[in-house]
């Protein structure tokens, strides 16, 4: 390729999102991906244009690959519910699961606090909201549920602590679970969905409509996530689909919650919200969120933006429930994607996808980075590249030449005994 074979904007501080940001303020839904979940500067630039999404395109809320409950509570303290903390590092401590450094990190917290201050000027839904689209919090939903319907020991509440029973056996182990009911016809499946559908029929206990709608969410995680522990355990696409599946239908959610004009920002992985259609997860029958929202919303309504390094470190871990520890992440290999773009030169830029389409070498498959939580540099050629047509996966990418690891917030994970259950690879 010649040394500017398309057109892009070097990217070195916040001004030069200008494009960028009127190339994605009009949609409804903006989804920021990332390469890691363990980088620095995925990071810090998603911050810095959700930002500007919020303060200058009217965006309501971030919604991101953690666990409903957990997030919930950096929402009820981002914006100034009564007894919701004080301290930033302490209200983060509630990410105990592994891998803890994807949102207990500081460049988080200083996305917390940012949003924290623009929150305080602001009243009721005006306020920009902070939410978890993940699936896997089976047992912290169910005990959130029970909390809040300790309140009406109506039939929900008799209908919750079934279900909660239905799972002791168990002990809080998805893993056990799955493994159980895959060779016993014997589940939690109909005490989950009745559950839900008791809690949906209950009426409401306050005028508070975000905390009425923290309960049925955390039903229908419940409910969701008894479906996908199942699927995960039988191997093969439906797990995934599960997940994603689960993923969109909380943020439809979270944009009726908040009105006929809500616009949401989305944080996941560009696995998540990189069209699967335009990879070879498609050839696998897998579909993500970012597929789907185009084919609910509009392509014209959905954007797409990936991120991408060439060379760098990042916080991974060896193996599931392995310490977390930075490494090294390799030049980007050859005929990839990243190599390209560092061939190119080596600026950081913002590339437009409409400013890739009459170049007839991106029109083709090329190989894509994608690293996990789990990670091993020695073998990334084999397993870290996804085959990709970038300019209809993408609406727009950020690439960065060099990266550094994301800054974690030291503490102990709680268990390391999912490894079976997390999804695929990222």
């Amino acid at each position: 390729m010649n040394n500017k074979p398309f057109k892009y904007c070097p990217i070195t501080k916040e001004k030069d999102l200008d494009e960028l940001i009127e190339e994605l303020g009009d949609s409804k839904v903006v989804m920021l991906g990332e390469a890691s979940h363990g980088t620095s500067e995925y990071y810090t630039w998603r911050t810095a244009i959700s930002r500007r999404l919020i303060e200058e395109k009217g965006f309501c809320f971030i919604a991101v690959e953690g666990d409903w409950p957990e997030s919930y509570i950096v929402n009820r303290f981002i914006k100034g519910y009564q007894n919701s903390g004080s301290k930033i590092a302490d209200v983060l401590q509630v990410f105990k699961r592994w891998p803890t450094w994807m949102w207990a990190n500081w460049e988080v917290a200083a996305l917390i606090e940012w949003l924290r201050d623009y929150n305080h000027l602001r009243n009721g839904m005006e306020k920009a909201g902070f939410y978890g689209l993940d699936v896997y919090s089976l047992w912290e939903s169910l005990d959130q549920i029970l909390k809040y319907l300790e309140q009406n020991d109506g039939q929900a509440a008799e209908a919750a602590r079934s279900a909660i029973h239905c799972f002791e056996p168990y002990n809080r182990d998805p893993q056990d679970y799955a493994r159980a009911t895959a060779f016993v016809p014997t589940d939690c499946e109909h005490e989950v969905i009745e559950m839900l559908q008791r809690i949906q029929k209950e009426p409401a206990f306050t005028d508070d409509a975000e905390y009425e709608f923290n309960a049925k969410q955390n039903a229908l995680v419940a409910v969701n996530a008894e479906k996908y522990y199942r699927a995960m355990i039988k191997g093969g696409a439906n797990s995934w689909n599960v997940r994603d599946s689960h993923m969109m239908e909380t943020l439809d959610r979270l944009l009726e919650l908040h009105g006929p004009d809500a616009k949401a920002i989305v944080w996941e992985h560009n696995t998540h919200i990189g069209d699967a259609r335009y990879t070879d997860m498609a050839n696998d029958g897998m579909y993500n969120i970012g597929q789907l929202a185009r084919e609910k919303y509009g392509r014209e309504n959905v954007k797409l933006v990936g991120f991408g390094s060439y060379q760098g470190t990042v916080i991974a871990g060896r193996a599931w429930g392995a310490p977390m520890q930075k490494m090294d992440v390799p030049p980007a290999v050859k005929g990839s994607w990243e190599e390209m773009l560092h061939n190119i030169d080596t600026d950081d830029k913002i590339i437009l996808s409409k400013d890739l389409k009459e170049v007839p070498e991106l029109q083709k498959w090329l190989d894509h980075r994608a690293i996990g939580v789990v990670y091993d540099p020695k073998y990334e050629q084999f397993g870290n590249y996804v085959p990709t047509v970038i300019p209809e996966r993408y609406d727009a990418f950020l690439y960065f030449d060099e990266t550094e690891a994301v800054h974690p917030l030291h503490m102990k994970a709680k268990g390391g005994k999912e490894p079976d259950l997390y999804p695929w690879k990222y």
